[in-house]
């Protein structure tokens, strides 16, 4: 059953779907797989990318330099790599400072509503106050991982408390891990 399970999840994100997957597993022991869960002990196993993502590549490079003096300032701010930052910012939104993703992050970090009230933005789709917020977020992670940079990138997209609930690693979820690796990747070019 689980192979069919992750068969199907890695056809529908082949095939280019554009839904979060949530798992929940009961506490006989059940799991159930959704795109739509009904309470708060579902946990996203997989996020998609927005759907403006592939739109937004073409405009990459401008929209890359558009913003290159807001995130370096944030950087500097908050002491974090510049390169860091453009990484996440890629890796999120490819740069589109209006994309939406299916579970409601918004923005050029993928602000969700509750990260975003954390940190005081009040307007998620504004570039200055999505890249501030979500880079004190970041800085905050890095802080909380002791500068671990996979952990720090991992919680940035799972949540802190999924990094916590599996012992201070990368979560076993793919989506996660491979967020972490193309991140990294970016970063390190």
């Amino acid at each position: 059953m689980q192979k069919l399970i992750t068969l199907s999840i890695s056809v529908l994100m082949s095939v280019g779907a554009h839904a979060d997957i949530y798992k929940y597993t009961d506490p006989s022991g059940h799991v159930y797989y959704t795109d739509r869960p009904e309470h708060q002990l579902y946990k996203r196993i997989i996020r998609t990318r927005p759907e403006s993502y592939a739109r937004a590549l073409p405009h990459l490079k401008v929209n890359k330099h558009k913003y290159s003096q807001l995130i370096a300032d944030a950087a500097s701010k908050h002491d974090i790599d510049e390169k860091l930052l453009h990484a996440v910012i890629q890796a999120e939104s490819a740069y589109h400072a209006q994309a939406v993703s299916s579970a409601g992050a918004v923005g050029l970090m993928q602000l969700m509503p509750a990260t975003a009230r954390r940190y005081g933005v009040t307007d998620r789709a504004d570039p200055q106050q999505n890249i501030e917020g979500g880079t004190r977020y970041l800085s905050d992670l890095l802080k909380m991982f002791n500068l671990n940079l996979p952990l720090a990138v991992a919680a940035y997209n799972a949540g802190e408390n999924a990094v916590k609930k599996y012992h201070n690693s990368i979560p076993p979820y793919p989506e996660t891990q491979n967020y972490v690796r193309q991140v990294l990747a970016l970063y390190g070019r």
